[in-house]
């Protein structure tokens, strides 16, 4: 009989969901927008402080999509993203008609490098091209060097997009992830800390700009008897359903960090003798990561068949899911003729990468399957 699969990060039910959901179709609130929409957008609100501004859309990619779009970007401007991220971080670039010009990672936090960022920034400028926005992630829930990369976007006036979509409940120096930027984002995708089983928020400072973002995902549907339509719009609201769910997962999302973070432990324990494997942790302080997914390097070792992809197929056998890291976007078929500025760091990380799983609802007997597995292949 095979065995039940071990998955890299599945949706973690509360409890509470389907109580939410009834009390959504008690109210006949079924459809988009809504006041369990509101509700809980005034949620994530009253979660981030720093006095956020959030609107809920119905995945993250539509609020980078939206973001960027109050960012002014344009057919023919320029948008400076980080390359080791998911594609959804780069494709609303080409939505709106801009080029994506990529930037390596640092070793630190694997997230945007900060002297190929001036790099980049200082040549663009050369050729006559001002970037229209940085696209800064949160890469597997650690923050990115944020002093250091809007040191840079003050500095020469370029508007930030954080894309915190792994990062929700990671904090830089006691201020949440997705407080930071000009225009912030979370996922709410089902494999996230926590899921409306589909959806994104946009985050925002400025309320006007929280209504903006509301308008252009209702269809630009202005205030007349009539529909009236000046301004291009889309169909990226969040719906009441998902936002029910999302209320009630998002009481359990301190409770759903913690055991992330306890998962992650427990690698980093497992992996503690194996010389060949480096758990990628951040050991600064400042920095408190959610560990939405726990990653390794594992260093090749040829006379002893050990490689990154050698110990996913070991998984993989063992019915475990197990992938690599995000292949970076300047390496990708569709991103291949587009500028991209570093050392290919975020290339040699690809190379050796694992992520493991990493669910909150991980239980013992997975953790049992998964060391089993990693001492076989390691002895």
């Amino acid at each position: 009989m095979s065995k039940t699969p071990i998955l890299l990060s599945s949706a973690h039910q509360c409890g509470l969901e389907l109580g939410a959901i009834q009390e959504a179709f008690a109210k006949n609130a079924i459809t988009s927008g809504g006041m369990q929409v509101t509700a809980f957008e005034e949620d994530i609100e009253r979660y981030l402080g720093e006095d956020c501004h959030v609107a809920g859309l119905n995945s993250g990619t539509a609020a980078i999509h939206l973001g960027l779009k109050l960012l002014g970007v344009q057919a023919g401007d320029e948008v400076l993203c980080q390359s080791m991220t998911f594609s959804a971080s780069a494709n609303p670039i080409l939505y709106l008609g801009a080029l994506p010009v990529f930037i390596d990672s640092e070793e630190k936090t694997w997230n945007l490098c900060p002297i190929a960022l001036e790099q980049a920034i200082v040549d663009r400028l050369a050729k006559g091209k001002k970037p229209k926005a940085i696209i800064a992630v949160h890469l597997y829930g650690i923050p990115y060097q944020v002093e250091a990369i809007h040191s840079l976007a003050q500095k020469y006036q370029i508007p930030v997009l954080e894309d915190a979509a792994e990062a929700l409940g990671s904090t830089y120096k006691g201020q949440k992830c997705g407080a930071f930027g000009d225009i912030g984002i979370f996922s709410f995708n089902g494999n996230k800390i926590i899921t409306t089983s589909g959806g994104g928020a946009l985050i925002t400072k400025d309320e006007n700009t929280k209504n903006k973002a509301i308008f252009y995902a209702t269809q630009s549907k202005e205030n007349a008897p009539h529909y009236q339509h000046s301004e291009l719009g889309y169909n990226y609201r969040m719906s009441s359903v998902s936002a029910a769910i999302g209320r009630a997962q998002i009481q359990v999302l301190d409770s759903y960090v913690h055991l992330r973070r306890a998962v992650h432990a427990f690698y980093v324990s497992l992996f503690s003798t194996i010389p060949e494997v480096t758990v990628f942790s951040i050991q600064d302080s400042a920095y408190f990561a959610n560990y939405w997914l726990t990653a390794i390097l594992v260093t090749p070792n040829a006379k002893k068949s050990i490689s990154q992809e050698q110990l996913r197929l070991a998984f993989e056998q063992d019915h475990i899911e197990a992938r690599p890291l995000w292949k970076p976007m300047h390496v990708q078929p569709v991103f291949e003729n587009c500028p991209y500025y570093g050392n290919n760091v975020a290339q040699g990380l690809f190379e050796k990468g694992l992520c493991l799983p990493s669910g909150s609802n991980l239980t013992d007997e997975e953790k049992d399957r998964i060391t089993t597995v990693v001492q076989r292949f390691f002895n």
